[in-house]
């Protein structure tokens, strides 16, 4: 299986805090955020939901994305996870099986 590579948004609720990321696994990566592994912005304002993500092929396309998204109005950010994910739920669960 090819690698893949991550952009990811993490919320503290719905409409609150966003803060956006990227990785190559996933699944540690909200871990570390969630348990407050890594110290930062998102420990500091506990943003561990992870409410939207995508896959890409290569690190760079990761990179160039998570990068846009960054530059995004709020209000995009807001509608790019309501268009998958209404109520903002946490995905994380789902990764884990």
């Amino acid at each position: 299986m090819p690698r893949q590579y991550f952009v990811y948004i993490l919320a503290s609720r719905r409409h609150g805090t966003l803060y956006i990321g990227s990785t190559s696994d996933l699944i540690k990566r909200v871990y570390q955020h969630k348990n407050g592994v890594v110290g930062g912005f998102t420990k500091l304002h506990r943003v561990d939901r992870l409410v939207w993500f995508e896959v890409h092929e290569s690190s760079r396309a990761m990179v160039t994305r998570e990068r846009q998204l960054k530059e995004w109005k709020r209000q995009w950010k807001i509608e790019l996870i309501e268009k998958e994910n209404q109520q903002w739920e946490d995905l994380y669960p789902a990764l884990l099986g």
